[in-house]
């Protein structure tokens, strides 16, 4: 390419160093529960159809039966296409080919928890009766065991592990050859040596991760608890509890086990938990007892009753049981069950009786870390090992020919020839002496050699990585460029096995809400009545409204502010007119229609309290928030009903129903008592579920202009939900009624029946409105994605969000910008995609055509192209013929951005280009809807933020903020895939100078395989005298500054590109090995070729000649000296010098006194000093040609940073090789 050619590299921008979670139940009085559906796992955004889809809603609706006060329980089913993914997925997964094109978001299967209980199926529990439970089968003690290891297994279990490798495998069986007598090249002992070494600092590090865990384990289980024994409440040991005892949990205490509720202190039966030590949420949860066990006092009357469950399974999201207790059949669902590892928050006491014990726990079952991913470099390894691996046989066979031929031409001379001796003339018959004859003879060469060659495979390679990657990890921790301050958690390095990934990635894919936007809800606006208050502009803080609340002498705020439209406000307050009346049931929609907790919560101030809104979504918690703030305020929730303070007024409303939100749905949907004896159903939704249940016959103009508010929303990336309302008749909600009970209590089908009686209610709605929810960016996401794509990195967003709102936050993003071309299809069948794509491609087409004749390339055109594709168009697309459409298409644009995606084809779009090109993926995401992307991708990072842990717990890293993935890749990928690069290719180096020397050798010696190197110098070679330097280069180096990188990102290509390893690369290596081999070899030989030196001598100076050589050829390639890195080269020359001599003024050793006989002479020194420049001579100049005639871009900065002054540098355009390649699979 010629300069004019060459793109500039230009400075980058400054770069700046999901979906909800499961709703709180809420049950009434004389309790019905009104449905048990699959819970998505997101927001009620109608913005986002695949997030609400993926939200994990846990509602049980429950109706109060004011003519008989009857109470029948609940079933609950909570079925979470998000969270299950990876409790459900992988299992099925791993059994059958994954289909990525389904439209549902139950994508991989159906957990246990979600099927209809059999008795094959159950799990019998016989309350306050363990021993009659585990009489038939013994289940699990409460024990818990994270360790892998006991006393007895950790020897034989850890070496079994530890043989895995390959390589292990090898250097065991050259020990096991050098121990038979014909074989033996080297003394017994030192061969065995380096694996013993390996294998003892390996085993050392896992017995020591395996005592902490022991330590761990016995803390937990000798915890107490109160479990009922004879009638009272005893402590007892955790490891003790078994199913079926009752258990006394106090405040703030952590539960023992999985437990069914029975009672509580609350008179209602409620019970507040926090998950975080289950899945990282910090959110008050609320679960409850059932009214007919809630009256019931275990230490006064015997509880006596069978709860049949579903048998153990991890999804903590979901379970179905039912109990039968004094003859009545009661359902349970889990807001019924609190789990291990949960604690008990708000709560004075709970009750309950125990299901799951020990590793039968959800939470035991969910104990597993992220699937081990193997780096893509270290793969690349392998193939060049398995070529030193035929170098090697090669030397071997070339050694057991000569020596075949050798014995051909002298056979007449072995009878006597000293050193081989053929014929044992000692004992008056003449027999053959340690001789088998010339085809064994030659056999037994070639096993030899490879004793004697067997460093050519570095196995000290494979420590040596280990170290540096945890060194690398450590450095990556500590960095507090990418310390959250916010949540104050530093990044996370989960997987040390890729960190070298890092600097090689082509494409990132991130999901969208709490991804790059802060998953933090700002409610913006609202469309009530056919009327937009605001009209899309941003409210000032002018309109800013203080909503005060008086309450047994206490004055109430909420916690958050919210900006309000005072017209809005000021209509809000007129009760008696039409318009009054709407906008009055639109804020009740919002502040009733939801399951949030309001607690209190002191301030400096005695008699002022603040209301906090506590609940699982974030949508949820703007919706209550901007419901006060307009005089709507949500200041009690039991379990029967919710008080409402509006304008001034307090209103008690009778909670007789709620249906939860499913992926069928994408609604929720509240029955209220209201004060004025009505009975009406409130519901709020996607706006793609929701106007298909709207009556637009009456409401036909207000639904237009609706729709227009909507989309006008969505364009400014505003999150949006349709709200709606009906009266139900008696006759309708006795139908109803009667339709639940019916639907609540059938044993098989019952999750379909439920779902039904949801649909049945939730119909000829009138509409409300609707809400526009500001999700906004995270700090850094523009320029984050600007710098992204200078250094040549693809990003792709992949949304279950609007298409609207997801073009809306890509052109906010900079991910979208006014230049690009978009390719947008949103069809609904095959062909309209096939015909689609078609034209997409023919455009791509032109588009190149034009570039090539305009500017003698593609790239300026290719680069300007955005993809939007849909989830529906993707159903039809993946998994089919149209697939390599896509791909070709998506290869050719800049930008991807997919909207409305289910989690699985967020996987199967990673599959896309994962399983056709050679390029290095990532995938970001922060909910559990991404967990699937994240393990499909050779590199998965998960953003710890406001949806729990299940991405973090899936993922191989983990940190705060998109913007962190700039230093990460940028900076720290850079300098991991730099230094490991270099280190393989000169542990290569350095182990194949070493054979090559002990080759020529052998050529010199009748190839008998005698060795001048002592056998503890060869042994050491690899641990003591080069090991070192290579571990603290590997783990310090650094080729460029961070500035510069964050400055130029074009300098990641390299990573990109495979400048640093490649076969290329690797062939020059051994060139240059061979040289080097050569001239170490050579000069001491022909130095002393008639002197009278021993073998012995002039193998100490072979082994001090190479190990100066090797270590100041590292020198010559180390960039930045620490002391350390001093310390490490010239300490490792010093220590071979002292270990010589060691070894030599040792007796019994052979060569006793040789390095001090041959270092006395000034020959030595000269011979050292020859071979040194001799044999790094080349290697200089070539290095000096190479980088002035055809410098890489790496080179080039380097030169910038070194000669030019910091200033003049920052304003600086270097020259740099293209960014954009394509490099397909074959």
């Amino acid at each position: 390419m010629t300069s004019q050619q060459r793109p500039l590299l230009i400075p980058s921008p400054r770069t700046p160093g999901q979906e909800e979670l499961p709703y709180t139940p809420v049950p009434g009085d004389s309790l019905i529960p009104i449905s048990s559906y699959p819970k998505p796992t997101s927001g009620m955004d109608s913005n986002s159809q695949i997030e609400i889809n993926e939200n994990s809603y846990q509602v049980p609706g429950f109706v109060r039966n004011s003519s008989s006060h009857r109470s029948i329980s609940s079933i609950q089913s909570k079925t979470s296409s998000g969270h299950s993914v990876r409790e459900v997925n992988l299992s099925e997964m791993s059994m059958r080919t994954v289909r990525y094109g389904s439209s549902g978001t139950d994508f991989g299967g159906v957990s246990t928890s979600y099927k209809e209980i059999n008795d094959e199926d159950a799990r019998l529990v016989y309350i306050n009766d363990p021993g009659r439970t585990n009489e038939k089968f013994e289940f699990t003690g409460n024990s818990i065991r994270t360790s892998k290891y006991s006393v007895l297994t950790f020897l034989p279990r850890n070496l079994f592990e530890q043989f895995h490798r390959i390589a292990y495998i090898y250097f065991l069986v050259i020990a096991i050859l050098n121990q038979l007598p014909q074989l033996a090249v080297f003394g017994r002992e030192a061969s065995i040596l380096p694996l013993a070494f390996v294998l003892f600092v390996t085993a050392v590090k896992d017995a020591y991760e395996d005592y902490r865990r022991h330590r761990s384990d016995k803390i937990e289980n000798n915890r107490l608890a109160w479990v009922l024994q004879d009638d009272k409440f005893q402590q007892k040991k955790w490891k003790n509890i078994r199913v079926g005892e009752i258990i006394k949990v106090y405040g703030n205490e952590t539960l023992p086990c999985d437990m069914v509720l029975l009672s509580t202190s609350d008179t209602t039966g409620v019970a507040y938990v926090q998950t975080t030590n289950l899945d990282g949420e910090s959110n008050l949860k609320t679960r409850y007892a059932k009214q007919e066990t809630q009256t019931k006092n275990p230490e006064k009357e015997r509880i006596t009753g069978l709860i049949k469950c579903e048998k153990p399974n991890r999804n903590i999201y979901g379970f179905q049981a039912n109990m039968d207790l004094d003859g009545k059949r009661i359902s349970l669902g889990p807001s019924n069950v609190i789990l291990r590892g949960c604690e008990l928050k708000n709560t004075d006491w709970a009750i309950g009786v125990a299901v799951y014990a020990g590793r039968e726990t959800k939470a035991m079952l969910n104990n597993s870390g992220a699937p081990s991913k193997r780096s893509r470099l270290e793969s690349r390894m392998n193939r060049e090992i398995i070529f030193l691996s035929i170098f090697l046989v090669t030397l071997c066979t070339i050694v057991c020919i000569c020596h075949g031929v050798w014995l051909r031409r002298h056979k007449d001379e072995l009878d006597l020839m000293q050193f081989y001796r053929k014929k044992d003339y000692s004992e008056p018959e003449v027999e053959n002496y340690e001789y088998y004859g010339w085809g064994m003879e030659i056999f037994f060469v070639f096993l030899m050699s490879v004793i004697v060659f067997q460093v050519m495979i570095p196995i000290s390679l494979y420590i040596s990585m280990e170290l540096v990657r945890v060194g690398q990890a450590y450095f990556m921790i500590r960095d507090d460029r990418m310390l959250d301050k916010s949540s104050n958690s530093r990044f996370q390095c989960r997987a040390l096995n890729i960190n070298e990934d890092l600097g090689q990635i082509k494409y990132v894919f991130s999901d969208k809400t709490g991804t790059l936007t802060e998953n933090k809800m700002e409610f913006q606006c609202a469309s009530i009545g056919g009327i937009d208050y605001s009209n899309g502009k941003d409210i000032t803080d002018n309109g800013q409204a203080d909503n005060l609340v008086q309450a047994d002498g206490m004055v109430l705020r909420p916690k958050m502010k919210v900006k309000v439209d005072l017209e809005l406000f000021n209509l809000s307050k007129r009760k008696h007119t039409d318009e009054g009346r709407h906008i009055h049931n639109f804020f009740v929609a919002l502040a009733a229609c939801n399951t949030i907790v309001p607690l209190t919560i002191d301030t400096s101030d005695p008699s002022v309290k603040l209301i906090e809104y506590q609940g699982e979504s974030p949508d949820e918690q703007a919706l209550v928030y901007a419901a006060a703030a307009y005089g709507f305020m949500l200041i009690e929730r039991t379990s029967g009903h919710i008080v409402i303070e509006i304008q001034g007024e307090r209103q008690r409303f009778n909670v007789l129903g709620l249906h939860e939100f499913d992926s069928d749905r994408k609604r929720m949907s509240v029955i209220l008592g209201c004060p004025d004896k009505t009975v009406k159903v409130f519901v709020k939704g996607a706006d793609t579920s929701m106007f298909s249940v709207i009556d637009k016959s009456s409401n036909a103009n207000i639904v237009k202009a609706t729709e227009a508010h909507l989309h006008s929303y969505s364009s400014k990336g505003l999150r949006t939900l349709v709200i709606g309302t009906r009266e139900l008749s008696a006759s309708e909600f006795e139908q109803w009624q009667s339709s639940y009970e019916s639907a609540s209590t059938a044993l098989m089908g019952r999750a379909a029946l439920l779902r039904k009686v949801a649909n049945n209610v939730e119909n000829h709605l009138n509409i409300l409105g609707a809400s526009g929810i500001e999700d906004k960016l995270q700090e850094g996401v523009p320029e984050a994605i600007e710098s992204l794509r200078m250094a040549g990195i693809k990003v792709w967003v992949l949304t279950g969000d609007k298409q609207e709102t997801a073009i809306s936050i890509g052109y906010s993003s900079k991910l979208l910008t006014s230049r690009m071309t978009q390719i947008v299809i949103n069809k609904n069948s095959k062909e309209s995609c096939r015909k689609s794509l078609e034209d997409a491609l023919l455009l791509c087409k032109k588009l190149t055509t034009v570039s090539h004749a305009t500017h003698g390339g593609p790239t300026a055109e290719v680069s300007r192209l955005a993809l939007i594709i849909d989830g529906t168009s993707l159903v039809y697309i993946l998994d089919t013929e149209l697939e390599e459409q896509l791909f070709e298409l998506a290869s050719k644009c800049a930008v991807v951005l997919c909207c409305r995606v289910a989690p699985l084809q967020k996987a199967g779009i990673v599959a896309l280009i994962k399983n056709r090109t050679e390029d290095m993926t990532l995938a970001i995401g922060d909910g559990a809807n991404d967990v699937s992307m994240i393990q499909k991708a050779d590199v998965g990072i998960g953003i710890s933020g406001q949806e729990g842990r299940q991405a973090v717990m899936a993922s191989d890293f983990a940190m705060g903020q998109f913007r962190f993935l700039v230093p990460l890749l940028l900076v720290h990928g850079h300098w991991n895939y730099q230094r490991m690069s270099y280190m393989i290719l000169y542990n290569f180096y350095r182990n194949a100078v070493l054979v090559l020397v002990l080759f020529w050798y052998v050529l010199f010696t009748s190839f008998t395989l005698t060795t001048a190197i002592t056998d503890w110098s060869s042994v050491l070679y690899s641990v003591i005298y080069t090991s070192l330097p290579t571990i603290v280069v590997g783990i310090l180096d650094k080729d460029l500054s961070r500035t510069t990188l964050l400055k130029y990102p074009q300098l990641y290509g390299a990573g990109q590109r495979q400048e640093s390893y490649n076969s290329k690369l690797f062939w020059v290596t051994i060139l240059d090995t061979l040289w080097q081999s050569i001239a170490a070899f050579f000069v001491p030989l022909l130095a002393y070729w008639e002197s009278e030196v021993d073998g012995s001598s002039i193998g100490d100076l072979w082994t001090v000649a190479v190990v100066i050589m090797v270590n100041i050829h590292l020198a010559m390639d180390v960039f930045r000296w620490y002391w350390i890195t001093h310390a490490a080269i010239w300490g490792s020359i010093i220590a071979t010098f002292i270990c010589v001599m060691i070894i030599d003024a040792i007796p019994v050793l052979p060569g006793y006194w040789a390095f001090f006989e041959i270092a006395g002479t000034k020959l030595f020194w000269v011979c050292l000093l020859s071979i040194t420049v001799g044999a790094l001579l080349p290697h200089f100049v070539v290095k000096v040609i190479v980088q002035y005639s055809s410098p890489s871009d790496l080179q080039i900065a380097r030169e910038a940073e070194k000669f030019r002054s910091p200033r003049e540098l920052r304003h600086t355009q270097i020259e740099m090789n293209p960014i954009f390649y394509d490099r397909r699979r074959t």
